[in-house]
């Protein structure tokens, strides 16, 4: 039976996420943000009403291509039982989604997958975002005013992140459960905050990295100026070698002040470009040009952070 979601089904819930995802304790949190979750949350139960599948939608509010704020609705936590897939249930869920976020006012919706096969049949169209690649650069010293991120510094760097993605295309409009929920979540133990301070010690640039596997990726940054990113990425570049990376990947949005700072992280000469295809969207009440507009506009970017 296909349905929404209820507060008894919330047991459940948690154990076809824990089952499918693994260890995923930020879920039931990222979860509770949403005071009408159930509503947004539909479910493939069984007769024994356990849960064969799940899909949530999230409402979000995501600048267009010109800065100007919209809704939308954003696709996450999608779980299938391994012995309940291949029956459609995903796709009909989706279907009620659909419906739901139109009702709601969502222009269009948006989801991250490594599977887009799953997404394509109910409409979700793949886009493109840039990234550069290569082997660090060489970074003897670590640059004067640049640390680990503390506490107290989520404040400012919360004003700092608004000012740098006022006008961003794409970016998502950071509520304060977001900086209390959504962004740990996600930026969580694993994950490197760098700030650059200014004079008084405050942050005027902060980056967001993960090193793993060799590899040192940036996932965010936020700065006051353009001369601030390279001394974050020539911070980042000596704290991942001394962990071990010889490689570096940077998901920034093409920018010029972007590209100036780029030898900072990676070697000059040896850089990749490439595209990353795990972002999906579903034109609703926003026309499709519209929506690709925001998609491909200059500087266009959805942070890692804002996930769903």
């Amino acid at each position: 039976m296909i349905r929404t979601a209820t507060a008894a089904d919330e047991p459940a819930l948690y154990a076809l996420w824990s089952r499918c995802f693994g260890d995923a304790p930020h879920l039931p949190a990222l979860y509770a943000l949403d005071a009408d979750r159930h509503r947004r949350t539909f479910v493939a139960a069984a007769d024994d009403g356990s849960l064969d599948a799940v899909v949530v939608h999230v409402p979000r509010t995501v600048r267009d291509a010109h800065g100007a704020p919209h809704r939308i609705g954003g696709i996450g936590s999608v779980a299938t039982r391994p012995e309940a897939r291949g029956r459609g249930l995903v796709r009909a869920l989706l279907a009620e989604a659909t419906a739901s976020m139109i009702s709601e006012g969502c222009g269009w919706s948006l989801l991250f997958t490594g599977t887009p096969g799953v997404y394509e049949g109910s409409g979700w169209r793949t886009f493109a975002r840039p990234y550069a690649e290569g082997p660090l650069a060489d970074a003897p010293d670590a640059p004067v005013g640049v640390r680990e991120a503390r506490p107290g510094d989520r404040a400012p760097l919360a004003r700092l992140q608004e000012r740098h993605n006022a006008r961003r295309p794409l970016s998502s409009v950071r509520s304060a459960d977001d900086w209390r929920v959504r962004v740990p979540a996600w930026y969580g133990h694993d994950t490197l905050h760098l700030v650059a301070e200014d004079r008084a010690g405050g942050p005027r640039g902060w980056l967001v990295a993960r090193i793993a596997d060799g590899t040192a990726e940036v996932l965010e940054a936020a700065v006051a100026d353009d001369d601030c990113l390279g001394t974050l990425y020539a911070g980042l570049a000596v704290r991942a070698r001394a962990a071990g990376a010889v490689r570096a990947r940077t998901r920034l949005p093409d920018a010029p002040g972007a590209e100036r700072a780029l030898p900072r992280l990676l070697r000059a000469g040896a850089v990749a470009r490439g595209t990353d295809t795990t972002g999906m969207y579903r034109p609703l009440l926003t026309p499709a040009g519209t929506v690709e507009q925001t998609l491909t506009a200059p500087g266009a970017a959805y942070w890692y952070g804002d996930s769903f």
